[in-house]
This record gives structure tokens, C-alpha cells and sequence, in this order.
């Protein structure tokens, strides 16, 4: 359903901007807590309009972030991996962020039919997220795969069970976060999970100098 052409795509377009970030062109965003150069971020590509479900029930799309500089990760519920580490990241950056700036966190799921709403729900209270600025987003596997895949252009699949750890290692996604602007466009992607030879990252170091750009443009 994810659509092995699409994934495989994303999965290229993600690698071919994370190896420019990591070779420092000649995207702003760094490694670790390095300081991203001066400049103008660029724009990496227009997001695809979409519009899901959110934790409350309510209908939430791209529309509805106009005119905020939003953040973007993919995580399932069940994950045993990387995505708890990831959602922490996400609630330090919102708690790093004052309610009164323009800056908004999405989280969506790969794994629709377990994470429902009220599941969402009890997963973002989990994090404190506040429901004002944090959307939890899910659908139907096809609207979840328009949305990641082909709008944000970011992974998702499942995992073969011959390669699953553990019961609960059921997708293969993107653990990167996705920066876009006012108008919709991705402007950068921090990464969050480093190589095993490497200190965990800051990512509060990466991301806030990238966030106060946005909010000057």
C-alpha cells in the first residue's frame, strides 16, 4: 500500500539531501552542534497539500499551517526504535519555542490502523504536547502514503518479517525532521539519529538557529 516505487523514491530524494547536509552543500543544516552557515536557506521543494485526521478527531492539513514555520516528523506508536528519541526531540523543541511564535510540530503516523485517534491522543499527552501547537495526524494507509511519500517526501514502509526485531519493528521510515516554511516549502531536514560511532546529536542546536531564519523572513 505504501508503494514500494514511491518509497524507494523518497528514500533516494532523503539521502541525496541529508549526503548534501553532511557535506555541507549546500543546504544549512549541520551535524551535531556545529553553527550553520550564513545565508539564505534554500528551498528544497513545495510540500504537496494533504489533509488528515488529527488527535482530537478534526480534520488537519496543510492549509491549516499557513503562515506558520511547521516541523515534521513520521513515527508509529508502537515503535521499540527510534521514535520515542524522536518525539522527545520534537517536545524539547516545542517546550525551546514560545507559544506566541508562529512555529507549529506534526507528527504523523505510519501505522494507521493501530493508531486511531484516541491512541494519538494518549500518545501526545504522554509528551505534554500542546494540542494548540502539536498536531498527531493519521488516515488511511493511502492518504498516510500521499501525505509522507509524495507530500513531505520522506519514508514509509513496511518491514519484512524476516528482518523484524522484535514485534513491534513493523515499518521502515525516515528519522529525520522536515522544516518548512510560511508558504509550505521545505527549507531544511535535521537529522536525529546518528551513526553508531557518533555522539548522540543536539538537535536543539540545529534546529532553533534555522527556526530564528524562518522567522525573519
Amino acid at each position: 500500500m505504501w508503494g514500494a516505487i514511491g518509497a524507494t523514491i523518497a528514500a533516494i530524494v532523503v539521502a541525496f539531501v541529508v549526503l548534501r547536509v553532511r557535506q555541507r552543500q549546500p543546504f544549512d543544516v549541520v551535524e551535531g552542534t556545529q553553527p550553520i552557515p550564513n545565508g539564505r536557506l534554500p528551498v528544497l521543494f513545495p510540500v504537496a497539500d494533504f489533509t488528515l485526521t488529527n488527535q482530537s478527531g478534526q480534520p488537519f492539513g496543510v492549509a491549516n499551517l499557513r503562515g506558520h514555520i511547521w516541523i515534521a516528523e513520521v513515527i508509529f506508536t508502537r515503535c521499540g526504535g527510534p521514535c520515542p528519541r524522536m518525539t522527545q526531540r520534537m517536545a524539547e523543541l516545542q517546550a525551546a519555542t514560545r507559544a506566541d511564535q508562529p512555529v507549529r510540530f506534526v507528527t504523523l503516523t505510519t501505522d494507521p490502523d493501530f493508531d486511531t485517534p484516541p491512541v494519538l491522543n494518549g500518545y501526545a499527552r504522554r509528551y505534554k504536547a500542546d494540542p494548540a501547537r502539536w498536531q498527531f495526524l493519521t488516515g488511511s494507509k493511502a492518504q498516510m502514503a500521499e501525505a509522507i511519500v509524495r507530500g513531505l517526501k520522506l519514508t514509509a514502509q513496511g518491514q519484512e518479517p524476516a528482518k523484524m526485531q522484535n514485534p513491534n519493528d513493523l515499518f521502515i521510515h525516515s528519522t529525520i525532521l522536515l522544516v518548512v516554511d510560511k508558504q509550505g516549502r521545505a527549507r531544511a531536514v535535521i537529522e536525529t539519529e546518528p551513526a553508531e560511532d557518533q555522539p548522540p546529536f543536539d538537535v536543539k542546536a540545529q534546529a532553533l538557529p534555522i527556526l530564528e531564519r524562518l522567522l525573519k523572513e
